[in-house]
């Protein structure tokens, strides 16, 4: 990504855009292409926890990266979604579930682990236990390992990796029941889900519009790369996965990277399930990137 001058039209010279990197799995399609084309070279990559990136993002110690939706909703006054790109699913995801020792109607009173690092996926949790099933579990916070969360909990909600490992092969192994979060909202809406969106700096955005329209492009060209590519890519991760490249084929072909009008919709129809109480307004909107602003 090289600018078409090395100073903006103020003067002051650009500087490589803060853009954060999720390590998780389900973000690679997004970033191996990157590394592919040389990409990479022209950010300041930022590798950490959904946590970590949606906070750094929220108080502008990242120009542009992945933030969970609910933080995206509780933080979109000064932010700015990228249009097309996502993490999320229209049916199952593999990667956000619900495990769970007894019928999830079973679970009114029950102890619920939420592994740490999921913010979004824990509030579609708690909304299909309670508006769906009826249920109103003993929640509480822990790290996100199975083993550990089962000696106390009656089920517990995972992301990401630790999620897709439960699901392919943990839960089978220890007996439990495993209920995909994106299968769960499909059957109760019939919309896709958004669970991270990639957004902007407001401010970033008023100040360096090129810049961020040129990372928007690398992400969009790294994805479109990647998902063409992808049983190359699924053998690359599954050198350092225990999970088999098939496998992790299927889940990257699964997930759903696009943010248009039907993700859009979904996300409103979320924002008026959640209602409020959860840091956002009940009229909270994703504002996309204007085209005219990438020129």
């Amino acid at each position: 990504m090289s600018a078409p001058a090395a100073a903006t039209a103020t003067g002051h010279r650009r500087s490589r855009p803060r853009v954060g990197h999720i390590q998780y799995l389900n973000c690679m399609p997004l970033y191996w292409g990157l590394a592919r084309t040389g990409s990479l070279l022209d950010f300041e990559l930022t590798k950490d926890t959904p946590d970590a990136l949606n906070d750094l993002l929220a108080r502008g110690d990242l120009d542009i990266g992945p933030i969970s939706l609910v933080e995206y909703l509780r933080n979109a006054e000064n932010l700015i979604a990228l249009p097309d790109i996502a993490v999320g699913c229209d049916g199952p995801v593999m990667s956000c579930v619900i495990v769970s020792q007894r019928p999830l109607k079973e679970l009114d009173g029950a102890r619920v682990a939420l592994g740490s690092a999921s913010r979004t996926s824990v509030l579609l949790a708690r909304l299909l236990l309670a508006d769906r099933y009826g249920v109103r579990p003993d929640y509480y916070t822990c790290p996100p390992d199975l083993s550990l969360m089962m000696q106390e909990a009656d089920a517990a909600v995972l992301i990401g990796d630790a999620a897709l490992r439960a699901n392919l092969h943990e839960a089978d192994r220890l007996g439990l029941q495993v209920h995909d979060l994106g299968q769960m909202w499909k059957e109760w809406t019939g919309l896709p889900f958004v669970f991270a969106v990639w957004a902007a700096r407001r401010d970033y955005v008023e100040r360096e519009p090129w810049i961020v329209g040129k990372v928007h492009e690398e992400f969009l060209s790294s994805r479109d790369l990647s998902l063409k590519e992808v049983t190359e890519v699924a053998e690359q991760a599954a050198r350092w996965e225990a999970l088999e490249a098939p496998v992790l084929e299927r889940y990257f072909t699964t997930l759903d990277f696009s943010l248009g009008e039907p993700q859009l919709e979904g996300i409103a129809e979320f924002v008026r399930r959640a209602g409020t109480g959860h840091g956002f307004p009940a009229d909270v909107r994703v504002e996309l990137l204007p085209v005219e602003r990438r020129n």
